[in-house]
């Protein structure tokens, strides 16, 4: 079989995809800037593969998601990633874990055994516990900063979470992390500021409202395009690629 990598072996090196093959990555959220990542990585040649997240593919997912086609509609999002991650690359051991990462069962996840933990949580609580626990563990983590209304995929940027300006999210994660102890992490961020949607999505259903927890429910639904949380996603898999491969 040819290589699959030759594209790739031949901008970094022989060694470098030898230390991704072997790198174990986690990813917590596979949406709209989840899913790019995970793509991005299995493309990387990434060996190791598991994906956190337990929402199922809906309509309102097709205008930016990955997963979402009409033909996944239903279908839970972390094993559509998986059945493309390994028709990509067979060799990859991709796994999904169909659970929201919470306080409550953060137990139940080994993130030791991570080279690299992506965060493309969508809530406050859950990226919170899963920053503080990293760096408790001191396992490299990387985390997704705001990508909702908002337009502009040049604005984004991997930064330290201490230097953004602009993001709501960022803001609120910072004042948090530092009651923590945390004062540096790092993220992908837009200097965009966000725009208001013209309407309220009130008058339809909250978005894939049948598995989310009611504990990580959001107050309000972002209005969305297609190519800022992909943009964010391409830009996480590059700094987490990046490190591992050592290029």
């Amino acid at each position: 079989m040819a290589d699959q990598f030759i594209r790739t072996r031949l901008l970094v090196g022989d060694e470098p995809l030898e230390r991704l093959k072997k790198a174990r990555v986690a990813v917590f959220g596979v949406g709209g800037v989840g899913g790019y990542c995970v793509e991005a990585l299995a493309r990387s040649g990434i060996g190791t593969l598991h994906l956190y997240d337990d929402d199922t593919v809906s309509e309102s997912n097709l205008n930016r998601q990955l997963a979402a086609l009409h033909s996944t509609l239903g279908q839970p999002k972390a094993e559509v990633m998986v059945r493309r991650v390994r028709d990509i690359n067979p060799h990859c051991q991709a796994e999904a874990f169909r659970t929201f990462y919470l306080p409550q069962n953060a137990d139940t996840v080994d993130l030791a055994q991570y080279d690299y933990v992506v965060d493309c949580i969508d809530t406050v609580t859950a990226k919170l516990e899963l920053v503080t626990r990293c760096t408790t563990l001191q396992v490299k983590i990387i985390s997704a900063m705001g990508t909702g209304n908002k337009f502009d995929p040049s604005a984004l940027m991997v930064t330290d979470i201490s230097k953004t300006q602009g993001c709501p999210l960022a803001r609120t994660m910072r004042k948090e992390l530092r009651k923590r102890g945390i004062n540096h992490l790092k993220v992908v961020c837009s200097a965009e500021l966000p725009t208001s949607p013209l309407r309220s999505a009130d008058c339809e259903a909250p978005e894939d409202v049948g598995t989310r927890p009611a504990s990580t429910t959001r107050r309000d639904t972002p209005g969305s395009m297609p190519f800022v949380p992909a943009a964010a996603g391409l830009l996480i898999a590059s700094a987490v690629v990046r490190e591992l491969g050592g290029f």
